[in-house]
């Protein structure tokens, strides 16, 4: 079977544009200020293929359900995700509630798992995920995995490279008014049946 090449492009456009204004990169920038960066991408990007993993379980059952359902339905959420995203409130004023990673590498990982894995439950990416994944159907789950999963990894490995200067050359709120105005659009293709292919 080809691998889908537009399918993986339009996935990993999504997350990524998503991603970037979360308070999981912010997290990832502020870690990295703090500790080994290596550590802290591969604890992250662990943390990241379990909610990936979970995302795309989720989604393909709901691809057991009609496929008007899950259009219409996805459609639905994907707008709601766009207002949510475009009201939610800047990462600065978030509470991260970071603690400061010392010592081993291994305890670096772990700090890094254990705030990423936390930050980023029930986020709008890990629902976006689920949401193309049933859409899609069980045959472009893979595809669906690994770019909205690369997308995250992709995101982590730029906050960390940043690091503390990230505050200044960022503008969080213009991240967050693309990242829903791309939901918003994704939302209208699905309900109108429009640049996604059908299963």
């Amino acid at each position: 079977m080809r691998f889908d090449w537009p399918l993986f492009v339009s996935v990993f456009a999504i997350t990524f544009v998503a991603e970037l204004p979360d308070k999981t990169a912010f997290a990832a920038l502020i870690l990295a200020t703090r500790a080994h960066p290596l550590a802290i991408f591969l604890g992250g990007a662990v943390a990241f293929v379990i909610h990936s993993l979970i995302a795309v379980t989720g989604g393909g059952l709901l691809g057991l359900l009609p496929p008007q359902a899950i259009k219409i339905g996805s459609g639905t959420l994907f707008i709601v995700l766009a207002v949510f995203m475009w009201l939610r409130r800047e990462p600065e004023e978030e509470e991260l509630n970071l603690k400061k990673a010392q010592g081993h590498f291994l305890k670096t990982m772990w700090v890094s798992f254990v705030v990423i894995f936390i930050a980023e439950w029930g986020d709008i990416t890990q629902f976006s995920t689920a949401l193309l994944a049933a859409k899609h159907g069980s045959g472009k789950v893979a595809t669906v995995f690994i770019a909205a999963t690369l997308a995250l990894w992709t995101v982590t490995a730029l906050a960390i490279l940043v690091g503390n200067r990230a505050r200044k050359l960022i503008q969080p709120k213009l991240l967050k008014r693309i990242a829903a105005v791309a939901f918003a659009i994704v939302g209208v293709a699905l309900l109108l049946g429009l640049g996604f292919q059908e299963r």
